[in-house]
């Protein structure tokens, strides 16, 4: 919440300085100035559809961000920074599914008024969902062709492709609090996605069973890919109610695509643990 400033908060030398207000902090004049409906009239819905996913992008931004303060966390064995980054992911993921329902009051005739002008845009090009996914640990190579080679954004997802996931750092973080990762995990290829072997998930049992602190980390992570999950089905289910099994915008595969990677989990040594108790 914004509240006034106090009378000589000026720092010295910045007395000609125009006032810092609500629109100048928030720079409203050029936020309110992205939205360029490109059909003609325009047609109403397409409004709604470029605020939403500019405010999709804010969101991802944001995550990203607290991405940055969780593996921060993770790295420097801080259990509450970790456990609040996680907390923050993930009430913003209700967000995100919750602003579906908005999308969802555009009809499927209203969306075709103005589909054919988004040309070759699709969100599969969405550069911070996929920096996300990879950053978390689910990486295929497979999904950089919608970005050009040699361009800047496939550079750094490339890039992205040879780090440590999310998921590493959080098994480090076990491995220095006593409970010993299988040794491969260090020099395993990190291209191929999250880190799978039955060595972790007995240590991960072992957690549970001895340090309920520690096992609080191994539940939000949890509801992390589970919240991502509710994410892509609500995703998908609109789409297929918008547009039906047609393929998606840009030559993209649409809802078939988007229901193949339903439940296809983040961390599956946390979700093949739950055999084990």
């Amino acid at each position: 919440m914004m509240t006034s400033g106090t009378p000589g908060d000026d720092m010295p030398g910045e007395s000609t300085r125009a006032p810092l207000t609500y629109s100048t902090y928030l720079r409203m004049d050029e936020l309110l100035a992205l939205q360029t409906p490109l059909s003609d009239g325009p047609e109403h819905d397409e409004t709604l559809f470029i605020i939403i996913h500019q405010v999709y992008e804010l969101w991802f931004k944001q995550i990203l961000h607290e991405v940055d303060r969780l593996d921060g966390a993770l790295d420097a064995d801080d259990l509450p920074v970790t456990l609040a980054a996680l907390k923050r992911v993930l009430t913003i993921l209700k967000t995100l599914v919750g602003q579906v329902d908005i999308l969802e009051t555009m009809s499927p005739l209203s969306f075709n008024s103005f589909r054919t002008r988004l040309d070759s845009s699709s969100g599969f090009q969405s550069v911070q969902f996929r920096t996300l996914e990879f950053r978390l640990g689910s990486r295929n190579r497979s999904r950089l062709g919608v970005h050009p080679e040699g361009s800047a954004v496939r550079g750094s997802l490339e890039a992205l492709l040879a780090t440590s996931s999310t998921y590493d750092r959080f098994l480090c973080f076990m491995d220095r609090a006593g409970f010993s990762m299988p040794p491969e995990h260090a020099t395993r290829e990190r291209s191929g996605g999250n880190f799978v072997h039955e060595g972790a998930r007995r240590q991960l049992v072992t957690v549970y069973r001895t340090r309920p602190d520690l096992a609080q980390a191994c539940e939000r992570l949890v509801d992390l890919d589970e919240g991502i999950q509710e994410w892509r089905y609500r995703h998908v289910k609109m789409v297929e109610r918008t547009i039906g099994m047609k393929s998606g915008t840009g030559g993209s595969p649409g809802a078939e695509y988007l229901r193949a990677t339903l439940f296809r989990p983040l961390f599956p040594d946390l979700w093949a643990i739950r055999n084990e108790f």
